[in-house]
């Protein structure tokens, strides 16, 4: 039962600080205008590409962001409150200036363009990284990779939980953009944006949690160090 809770808290942490920062519905609006003219299998097949190449970026993040800034002499502390900082920071952008985020993604993917890249894969560069899964969302995933439990018996279900949530985040941006036109017609850019403002919030909240932790840890660090 704690084995199952662990994954279900881990998961529920995870999940909505990945959606929105990567905001698939949002990146679909984008999606649809980019592949403008391209056959709908192919808009298909490549949307699903875009998917498995966000997966791994995501799940790498989550596994190894966390050991490999330890690696260089970074304290997990240390690590939470710049994560936490980057995160609410991130959160508070999108909440108060979404058109700069969707102004933003436009740039990363103009080099996507058919007249550009009808011959080339552009599944990962420049629509999963940057596009997709920027510096942003890798951010998000060290700074929740950094919130893990310390003990060992709960790491197990912690990146089980964050790496399910990982998962779904992808598919979820798999089936955003192979039914992007759908989804333009559905949402057009007025409701896109309430979602994302929505999603913003609650971002800038997990990552006040995240800092709030740090500052917690770091704390209770130097006052253990002083006696």
């Amino acid at each position: 039962m704690a084995y199952l809770s662990g994954i279900i808290t881990s998961f529920l942490v995870a999940f909505p600080a990945l959606f929105s920062i990567v905001n698939p519905f949002g990146g679909a609006l984008i999606y649809s205008q980019i592949t403008l003219g391209r056959p709908h299998p192919e808009r298909v097949a490549l949307a699903w590409r875009v998917a498995t190449y966000s997966a791994i970026v995501m799940l790498v993040s989550l596994l190894i962001g966390a050991t490999l800034m330890s690696f260089f002499g970074v304290s997990i502390d240390a690590l939470r409150v710049a994560g936490g900082t980057v995160v609410a920071v991130s959160g508070w952008r999108m909440l108060y200036n979404p058109q700069e985020s969707e102004d933003r993604k436009q740039d990363h993917a103009s080099n996507a363009r058919p007249s550009v890249a009808w011959n080339t894969d552009i599944a990962f560069f420049p629509l999963t990284m940057p596009f997709t899964t920027g510096p942003g969302t890798i951010s998000v995933a060290i700074a929740l990779s950094a919130n893990r439990p310390s003990t060992t018996e709960a790491l197990l279900p912690f990146f089980a939980g964050a790496g399910s949530a990982a998962v779904a985040v992808a598919l979820i941006v798999g089936a955003s953009y192979a039914s992007a036109d759908r989804l333009v017609s559905l949402l057009g850019p007025g409701r896109a944006r309430i979602l994302t403002r929505l999603s913003a919030f609650l971002l800038l909240c997990i990552g006040v949690q995240i800092l709030m932790t740090g500052i917690q840890g770091a704390l209770l660090s130097i006052l253990t160090t002083a006696h």
